[in-house]
């Protein structure tokens, strides 16, 4: 089994650009620049199917066919890398900027190329000091390798990198929420269209893709779209970091391909739960998405797979709930999370929140009745796709609304005997 973004990394050490080039790093960069047009890349990157791995799963190389590329296109142009990283459940792009940080920095590279960029940033989560010290140095042996700066590799074409840290606001994974926190405004969602890739950073054309997405490009241009897609067991392409938190034998990242079934993930490779427990349900993707049971174990973990059974496939790091946790805490405890995070532009997300997380206490506390189920579902509803102004809100529904699905005798539990059941 093929893992071509972790085969070079090694637990507790950063691989140093010596030894990535070493492992055959920089020469997907030597390639294009010698062989290929930028528009070529976008269409290598376009035939290998690669998804964006930040949770939306969209066509990589559609999304950057949407940047103008004539010679009457706006520049700068920018590539921005997101290294934010807030998803709760979610540690995976960390993996990949402590322990392999110049694959990023190729990937972003190409991405740059491909666009005709002429300025990148990593944006990068405040709490990831290690990465910060990593990513700094790397940039700056790369800047002295002649890979960044003017006149790359003799080719005539500049790029410049720049290391940004975020100061720690969940809503800068919306992409247009990071263009305003880097251009030093309020980290708010913009209005779309237009779309960043004609619209984005100071009103010019950008790209934000997510880590472990440009760490895929140098193995792309190296391999070729067959061979990448000849990594998964489903009908997406490559490998994919899934991730496991919870009360499991092994919580940890492993890199498999696509398409890996969620027993699988769970029980070979995080050994399964750990004594004295049973799997309740599962958040496949990180917080913001359904609950699943038992009774999906057997799905792929894909994208296609995974909405059919009703949730998302997100950033593929999974938190189990297991039978000794109760669904009502352990959702009131994402409510308080997305509440607290919402950026408070829209009133159905500043004020429905809010409200959700109170009901849930309420029920957490014994001071529940019938009523609050039917305002919790309403809520569901009113905060749902197409009624916000962003995807924070319905995806603090999600684990809410399966909830209510999966575990509502537990909400009705609460209510006639007037307190938690799971307290001891």
């Amino acid at each position: 089994m093929e893992q071509p973004l972790t085969k070079n990394i090694i637990t507790g050490k950063t691989l140093s650009l010596k030894e990535y080039e070493q492992a055959g790093g920089y020469a997907a960069l030597r390639k294009v620049l010698k062989n290929n047009a930028p528009q070529e890349v976008q269409q290598m990157v376009k035939d290998s199917g690669l998804k964006g791995r930040g949770g939306a799963g969209f066509s990589t190389g559609i999304k950057w066919s949407f940047v103008p590329m004539d010679e009457d296109a706006r520049h700068p142009k920018y590539l921005i890398c997101n290294a934010d990283e807030m998803e709760p459940g979610t540690f995976k792009d960390r993996l990949l900027l402590e322990g392999n940080p110049h694959q990023l920095l190729e990937g972003m590279i190409l991405a740059a190329y491909a666009i005709k960029a002429d300025i990148s940033y990593v944006f990068l989560r405040w709490a990831y000091r290690k990465a910060a010290e990593i990513m700094e140095k790397s940039i700056s042996d790369a800047y002295a390798a002649g890979y960044l700066g003017k006149n790359i590799l003799g080719t005539g074409w500049n790029l410049e990198m720049y290391l940004h840290t975020g100061v720690g606001r969940y809503i800068c994974g919306e992409e247009t929420a990071l263009l305003n926190a880097l251009e030093g405004k309020r980290a708010t969602p913009r209005a779309k269209p237009p779309f960043p890739q004609v619209s984005g950073l100071y009103g010019k054309p950008t790209i934000v893709n997510n880590v472990e997405t440009l760490c895929c490009l140098p193995h792309i241009i190296n391999n070729g779209a067959a061979w990448f897609k000849s990594l998964s067991a489903s009908e997406d392409s490559g490998t994919k970091l899934y991730g496991v938190s919870g009360k499991v034998k092994r919580p940890g990242v492993w890199e498999l391909p696509l398409g890996t079934t969620m027993r699988e993930i769970i029980e070979e490779y995080a050994g399964g739960m750990a004594n004295g427990y049973r799997l309740k349900g599962v958040l496949p993707g990180g917080a913001s998405t359904d609950f699943l049971t038992e009774q999906h174990l057997d799905i792929k973990m894909d994208y296609a797979s995974v909405a059919a059974a009703g949730s998302r496939l997100g950033t593929g790091t999974m938190i189990i709930m297991d039978d000794a946790t109760c669904p009502i805490g352990f959702v009131h405890n994402l409510q308080h999370f997305f509440a607290q995070e919402s950026c408070g532009w829209c009133t159905p997300c500043r004020e429905g929140l809010p409200w959700v997380e109170k009901i849930l206490l309420g029920l957490e506390k014994g001071k529940g009745s019938t009523e609050d189920i039917e305002l919790l579902q309403m809520h569901t509803q009113y905060l749902g796709p197409g009624n916000t102004y962003c995807a924070l809100a319905p995806g603090a529904m999600e684990p809410l609304q399966s909830a209510l699905k999966y575990f509502k005798d537990d909400f009705v539990e609460h209510i006639e005997k007037h307190k938690c059941p799971y307290e001891v």
